[in-house]
């Protein structure tokens, strides 16, 4: 059962034109599985430098595209996440604060892994005739990944800022970043280092 689009735009709007997105992979989270207490630390210094990023970017006229899990709840709404993780104490409650949608963003939930599988995701990305992506999130050998491999089986040219994405050990971090770049081809510098050869618009 596919997600819906959510956010502030009324369902009647279209998409924005945005030739490369920025795609926001599990950032409202609620941190409450075996692990994330080893995650948790460098997930909130991601966090932060993709907030930097994100505001660099929406002035560059970047669209952002968050997509989150829906931890199962299937009647789950993106506000109510963000407002039950925002609530929390810690780096739950930091994380959402940090990175909290604004009322231009888009916000999709996915059921699995890949931010593709099973979420409108590859149909929004079409209307907004996007063709490059710049994925940050959680986890860098998880969803990330997944969601990069997907990306690169669609030919998107990606973009994985390195100081943006976190991981339960740094090793698992950097064996990920290396397979993101040897394998699916995406760029991996961090957030204050553009990829040669990007551009935000056609």
């Amino acid at each position: 059962m596919p997600s819906k689009v959510r956010g502030n735009r009324r369902h009647t709007d279209q998409a924005p034109h945005s030739p490369r997105v920025l795609l926001l992979v599990d950032f409202i989270n609620p941190l409450d599985f075996p692990g994330a207490d080893q995650l948790a630390p460098a997930a909130l210094a991601a966090a932060k430098a993709t907030a930097r990023l994100k505001q660099r970017l929406a002035a560059e006229g970047v669209a952002t595209i968050y997509a989150n899990d829906n931890y199962g709840f299937w009647r789950s709404d993106f506000r109510r996440l963000i407002e039950i993780c925002g609530s929390r104490p810690g780096a739950c409650g930091e994380l959402t604060r940090a990175l909290a949608p604004s009322p231009d963003d888009i916000t999709i939930l996915k059921p699995r892994h890949s931010a593709f599988y099973g979420s409108p995701l590859e149909l929004l990305l079409a209307e907004m005739g996007a063709h490059e992506l710049v994925i940050c999130g959680l986890a860098t050998d998880m969803c990330v990944q997944m969601t990069a491999a997907d990306a690169f089986l669609r030919e998107f040219r990606c973009w994985v800022p390195s100081d943006c994405t976190a991981a339960e050990s740094e090793e698992a971090k950097e064996t990920s970043l290396r397979y993101l770049s040897s394998v699916l081809k995406c760029e991996v510098h961090p957030s204050f280092e553009a990829p040669a050869g990007t551009s935000t618009s056609d």
